[in-house]
Order: C-alpha cells, then structure tokens, then sequence
C-alpha cells in the first residue's frame, strides 16, 4: 500500500471514529441532568456576571484551584462573578485526560448548575496522533466545549529553526481539520523563550496562514508579547488579529534576567492594550491567569482573582 493510500484510510478510519465518537459523547452529556439551576445561588451568580463582565466573557484559569471539588469550584467562580473557567484537563489537570468521559460532564453539570460555562480548556493536544486527543476532544465536543488550548511544540535550538517550521506545519493542518470534523477549535499561546514555537509571533502568524481561526487560531498572550517584543508589541498585536480567538491575561517584573509573575496592573503589561482590544470590538474568550501565589493554598488564590479581576474591568471599562 503507497503512503498516499495509507494516509486516505487512515482518514477515512478517524472520520468513522469520530461519527461514533461525537455521538457516544453527546449522549454522555444528556445523560445527566444539565440545565440550568433555577436555585437563589444561580440567579445571584448570573446576575453579578451580567453586571460586572458586561459584554466581555472573562474566564479564570483554575490552575491553583484543583484542591476544590467541582461544586466548590463553581461556587466560587459564580460567587467571583466570572463567566466560566480555563479548565485543566490536561495531565495533572483537574480532569485527568484518562478520566475525560466519566469526570468532565461532572465539571460542566457543576458549572451549568450555577450558570458558567468550561469557557475554554487547556490540554496537552498537540496532533492527532496522540494516543488520547481523540478521546479528549470528542467528549469535549459532545459536551458542547467550543475550544481548547493546545500544548506547546518546541524548537530545538542546536537545529537551524525554519525546517522545523515545516516539519511542524502539517501537525497544525492535520489537526485543523480534525477539529473541523468535531466541531471545536484549537487555541495555541504564545509563550516566551527561545524553546517555545510561537513565542516571537512572527512563526505562528506563519503557522497559521490559511488556517480558519475557528479550526486554529491564537490564544494571544500579552504578557509573553511583552516580555517577547518590548515597546513593540503593539506590532505583534497587529500582525496576530486575524488569527486571535481569545486572550489571556497576566502580568510581569523584570527580575534580573527572569520575568517574574506580579498581580496585574503592578508590572509591564501596558493598559493602553486593552484601549485596542476595547476598539476592535474584540468578543473572544478572556482568561485571566493568576501565577504570582504558586501553590501559596487556594484561598489565597481566589483572593488574587477576585483582586485582578477588578483590574481587569477597570481596564476594560
């Protein structure tokens, strides 16, 4: 059998897998009731969201909050007033990829109870090949999860750097249309250092020509922007628009040498970003990370959401 043959069955066998998937995962989704709560918590919630976040959906990664249940967790998003979560279901993710099927419909039954939303997800999905991406995202889809962010490719740096831009065009291509078949989008983020592909921008801009964003677009980073391209990030802002699907948020110190994490409105990241993202009229998802605590315990975590999440608006405002 040619490769070319080999490749259109081995298409032909993941379109079927898919079918099947999609299906299996949906009705994994119905099988649980997932309306919306009609208790005073989810009216209270929904209402401090429609007050606060006004036409922004703002979202918190919950990277410092997996020592909460999933009822805990919405509890205290709702109470927040966010409109979701960057969920982790990556590996030592709040929803371990292994147990995507039994444990995510667990965590988007506790959101929808209070009305949010798994706004995005963070993974580990770099292609499709991947021994556990088909199962990932077909029970994401299923449960009506709209995007995911992808892992990191790296370069490696003894290696000339344009070739391997093209070893890895096809991954990107590949995945795009399997998510295309599944009906949700890959965002990958542009993180610093010179081991990360897309930590320039320019490389991703070129990742992603012709590539519909709804299939892979950018999850644009400012802090790593800043950090990256100085005074000029304004031009890699420029340049990514057409590819950009949601935002994250954080912000940094120079430490020496080394970025170092800050609460937001303390450090580099320039508010006049958010002047331009409020022109352009920008309705993607917003993350807002908080990374500056580590694992200094959950309480202390939702303290420094709730306190950038002020900021956050005022900026927005």
């Amino acid at each position: 059998m040619s490769d070319i043959q080999s490749m259109e069955r081995r298409h032909l066998e993941r379109r079927q897998f898919i079918s099947q998937g999609v299906l299996s995962a949906g009705a994994v989704a119905l099988a649980g009731p997932l309306s919306v709560a009609s208790d005073t918590l989810a009216k209270e919630s929904a209402s401090v969201s429609a007050t606060n976040v006004g036409s922004y959906r703002i979202c918190a990664f919950e990277k410092f909050l997996q020592d909460l249940s999933y009822d805990e967790l919405a509890d205290t998003i709702a109470e927040l007033g966010f409109v979701g979560v960057e969920a982790t279901v990556r590996n030592k993710g709040h929803v371990q990829p292994e147990r995507v099927e039994e444990d995510l419909p667990k965590l988007v039954e506790a959101l929808k109870k209070r009305d949010l939303e798994v706004t995005t997800m963070a993974s580990d999905v770099l292609n499709p090949q991947q021994p556990l991406t088909e199962k990932v995202l077909q029970t994401a889809a299923g449960l009506g999860i709209k995007s995911y962010r992808m892992g990191f490719y790296q370069y490696d740096l003894k290696k000339p750097i344009l070739p391997q831009l093209d070893a890895i065009r096809p991954q990107v291509e590949e995945l795009a249309d399997f998510n295309r078949q599944l009906g949700i989008g890959a965002l990958y983020q542009n993180h610093s250092d010179a081991k990360f592909v897309g930590a320039t921008l320019w490389d991703l801009h070129s990742l992603l020509q012709g590539i519909p964003k709804d299939q892979v677009g950018s999850a644009f980073d400012i802090r790593h922007a800043t950090i990256e391209a100085g005074l000029s990030w304004p031009v890699l802002y420029d340049i990514m628009k057409p590819h950009i699907g949601a935002l994250f948020v954080k912000d940094f110190q120079w430490d020496g040498k080394k970025a170092k994490h800050v609460p937001l409105g303390t450090g580099r990241v320039d508010p006049k970003f958010f002047e331009l993202v409020q022109e352009d009229n920008f309705q993607g998802p917003i993350s807002l990370h908080v990374e500056y605590l580590g694992k200094e315990g959950t309480q202390a975590n939702i303290d420094a959401l709730r306190r950038d999440l002020k900021v956050l608006r005022e900026w927005l405002s």
